[in-house]
């Protein structure tokens, strides 16, 4: 059953225990939002839910306070088990069950999640835990090594099941769930539902309840949302006007690659701003510090990748910024719903360029609400918040106290020197700026390149001289031909001479003509392999890659999709479409994949061949005959591995003994 249910007015309607209660009045939360209402007692009654709701709904209360209100705090052994899709997400959950059961004296909570030691993790387990938040792989991990006891385990929760579908999961959660006890209840919260979600619903779920939170848009109504149309400046540039001009109080910048994320927090800091970059590589202990910083306020720029950013929810945060586009809704949906969480109002930028307009409008059709075009701040404004906030240090510095030894100094100064305070003034704030411009220039914003200001062709007056071409003989001296009555027959023409050995513009003449096909005459083992039916172009903002992995090697779907994710710390949505041959791969990525990181994935293996990926048409073999290869020896002569050494030495070993 679908449905909408009406919200309760207070929370105290919905039969929480009172130590929960109190932690929820403590918190501040009054009105449960509409999954809290529907799920929170059909929860406390121990029934199965299926919940889908959009994300920032409010779906962590929704299964953490029931559970805590069941708890048996006596019972060591975990009596529920959360499984997450990224190692934030799980720190997220956790960090949520720790603030609603700060009334439950001797409450534990332990995240697990790979890229922390085992140690810490093991021996809290040993100690007793009440509730495991984890990621599905190091869940599986502890599972396997018998160190974590799901024999009491009471509640399973599934949080952003679409997500751990799309990261490959839905295996390990598949494994878990056949390893937990019969009895458990099962609470699966998703923001879609796709066919394979609800087999396992169907599967693993006893007569679930099925809630379904619908919103008239997909973005929170809280959240204003502007783009910018990426023209005559460069986007760094930008990025420095608007973080001048926009107030705010912590900002989320989402790049798309890694490298992208580290090169722009490098430019934030080089221009003074607390940035810094969190991604795939980056070392978990360092990504917690990060986030600590950003809430405690000592950071004010977060530079993310979209996985490094999953589950973040952070208070301080006013805006979100897409500096590279999103390749689809449900990532943007995502990136912009850090920001305006819980009623909070929020603000969203994205930066588009002219080829990504269609992307643009379809963000447009999925969120149905309209985002507003705007305008980069001008130069005075960006000039006149420096002044203000130039002036504003002078006011802090003085209210801090006296000048004390300075202001003799300076009166000094100008006792010896006869020169004027303001003057002084001017000199010491010049020095105190360095050589950075306190002020702005002229804008720079110029005109598009001429290239791209008419997408016209030239009109045919404007063509120009092709040149003198070469006469041919049976032309007159004049270079017009005769009429056409008079032009002989074309058994009678005469024949031309031969052609000069190069064209005026230096192209060669061909050695064969059309008519003359070489291909015919080889052996049919040797012509041309003809493809099936050619593959559609790649959606806007991908590109189609070849990699040297196929059939012929065993090689699957989830382990492409599984390598490149990993070692490119690539969201697998952004993996396009797979087409598997004998013996190679056509797969599409997003457009613009630094060279980086291209040279880096040519050198992974995947079932046991090395990528070499490459764009689809740049030298790879699949638009030329296929190569017969030979073995090492056969093709060289010599076996493989050979390496010959300094002309006029020996062999290391000798020269080879007679066998007389």
């Amino acid at each position: 059953m679908s449905t909408e249910p009406n919200t309760p007015l207070l929370f105290v309607d919905l039969g929480l225990s009172a130590p929960v209660m109190a932690s929820v009045t403590e918190v501040g939360y009054e009105s449960p939002s509409p999954i809290q209402a529907a799920t929170i007692p059909a929860l406390l009654e121990g029934k199965d839910v299926l919940g889908q709701a959009q994300t920032g709904t409010g779906k962590t209360a929704a299964f953490a306070l029931p559970i805590l209100s069941r708890l048996k705090l006596d019972q060591k052994k975990p009596q529920a088990l959360v499984l997450a899709p990224t190692r934030e997400l799980a720190i997220q959950v956790a960090e949520a069950f720790q603030r609603y059961a700060n009334k439950i004296p001797g409450f534990v909570v332990l995240p697990i999640y790979g890229g922390q030691g085992y140690a810490p993790q093991l021996t809290a387990l040993k100690r007793g835990v009440h509730v495991v938040v984890g990621t599905p792989g190091r869940v599986i991990d502890h599972l396997d090594r018998g160190t974590l006891d799901l024999s009491e385990l009471t509640t399973l929760v599934l949080d952003e099941a679409d997500e751990m579908l799309r990261m490959g999961f839905i295996d390990d959660v598949e494994a878990v769930l056949k390893k937990t006890p019969p009895t458990r209840q099962v609470a699966l919260f998703s923001a879609t539902m796709p066919p394979v979600i609800r087999r396992i619903a169907q599967t693993y779920l006893r007569d679930p309840q099925e809630v379904t939170i619908t919103a008239k848009t997909t973005t929170a109504t809280n959240i204003r949302q502007r783009y910018w149309f990426v023209s005559g400046m460069h986007k760094l540039d930008a990025l420095t006007r608007i973080l001048e001009a926009e107030p705010f109080e912590a900002m989320i910048i989402f790049a798309r690659t890694k490298l992208g994320t580290e090169e722009l927090a490098q430019k934030l800091q080089a221009r003074g701003l607390a940035a810094a970059a969190i991604n795939g590589d980056v070392q978990q202990q360092q990504r917690e510090r990060t986030i600590q910083q950003l809430k405690d306020g000592k950071l004010d720029i977060l530079v993310a990748t979209d996985v490094a950013a999953r589950g973040l929810d952070v208070e301080r945060i006013s805006h979100v910024l897409n500096y590279d586009i999103p390749y689809d809704t449900e990532s943007y949906v995502h990136r912009i719903g850090r920001t305006g969480r819980a009623g909070r109002s929020g603000d969203a930028i994205l930066f588009v360029t002219p080829r990504e307009k269609g992307m643009l409008r379809s963000i447009e059709r999925a969120t149905r609400q309209p985002i507003e075009e705007m305008k980069l701040p001008s130069v005075q404004a960006v000039n006149d918040k420096r002044v203000e906030k130039f002036l504003g240090r002078i006011t802090d510095s003085l209210a801090t106290g006296e000048p004390g030894e300075y202001r003799s100094l300076v009166e000094r100064y100008e006792q010896e020197n006869n020169v004027p305070m303001v003057d002084i003034a001017a000199a010491l704030a010049r020095l105190l700026q360095g050589d950075t411009p306190l002020l702005l220039g002229p804008d720079r914003v110029s005109a598009p390149p001429p290239a791209f200001e008419r997408n016209e062709r030239h009109e045919r007056a404007e063509r120009p001289s092709r040149g003198e071409r070469p006469q041919r003989n049976e032309r007159s001296a004049s270079n017009e031909r005769p009429p056409f009555a008079e032009r002989p027959a074309f058994a009678e023409r005469p024949v031309r001479e031969e052609r000069p050995a190069a064209r005026s513009f230096d192209t060669p003449a061909r050695e064969t003509s059309r008519i003359e096909r070489p291909d015919f005459d080889r052996a049919p083992s040797e012509r041309p392999r003809v493809d099936k039916a050619p593959r559609e172009k790649p959606d806007v903002g991908m590109e189609s890659f070849r990699i040297e992995v196929g059939h012929a090697h065993g090689v699957k779907p989830s382990n492409i999709v599984g390598a490149i994710a990993n070692e490119a710390g690539l969201d697998s949505k952004y993996i396009g479409r797979i087409d598997i041959q004998d013996d190679y791969t056509v797969l599409d990525l997003p457009e613009g994949m630094p060279k980086e990181l291209l040279m880096h994935l040519k050198k992974v293996w995947v079932s046991g061949q090395q990528l070499r990926i490459h764009k689809l048409g740049e030298g790879d073999a699949g638009d030329a005959p296929p190569r017969h290869f030979k073995p090492a020896a056969a093709r060289t002569g010599k076996p493989s591995g050979f390496k010959p050494g300094p002309p006029g030495k020996l062999h290391r070993k000798g020269p080879p003994k007679s066998r007389e």
